[in-house]
């Protein structure tokens, strides 16, 4: 089944606790680390990509942390996860880099381009906002007992 690696998961997840101090608290990685249960160290790297992506910023000295570089609501779970993820492709044959050799004769290539293209969209019309301010819980709520998901904290996970 399709898998988002860690990588992915805790982004979005040190994201959501950095959004959650916008625009005036910086958020420490000591912090971030603490209430996601996640390494410092593997934050470190997670946050370099996100801070050299332009989406969050580092404050240096005391009270200092991350902040994001602009609002929660112009940052979709899509901006994230691309910088994290790369490209979304749910097969070989989609990657651009790999490419396949037969597009043009493949019954499922139309398939799993029209179901990533449909994961796409979803994962742009979801904010860093949504997340705080639980607005989209209850959708994603009917969507997860639709497919038989439970979840009986509302929390990032």
């Amino acid at each position: 089944m399709l898998r988002l690696s860690t990588k992915g998961q805790y982004g979005v997840r040190a994201m959501y606790e950095i959004a959650k101090g916008y625009p005036d608290s910086p958020v420490n990685i000591k912090v971030i680390s603490r209430r996601q249960d996640v390494s410092i160290h593997y934050l470190e790297q997670i946050l370099n990509r996100l801070r050299r992506a332009g989406l969050i910023k580092s404050i240096k000295g005391p009270g200092g942390g991350y902040v994001l570089t602009r609002s929660p609501s112009d940052i979709s779970i899509a901006d994230i996860l691309t910088e994290l993820e790369g490209p979304l492709a749910l097969t070989s044959c989609l990657n651009p880099e790999e490419g396949c050799i037969r597009v043009e004769r493949c019954v499922t290539h139309l398939l799993w381009k029209a179901l990533g293209k449909q994961i796409e969209e979803f994962l742009n019309t979801v904010t860093l906002d949504d997340l705080v301010t639980g607005k989209s819980f209850k959708d994603f709520t009917m969507i997860a007992k639709a497919t038989g998901v439970r979840n009986d904290k509302a929390q990032v996970c």
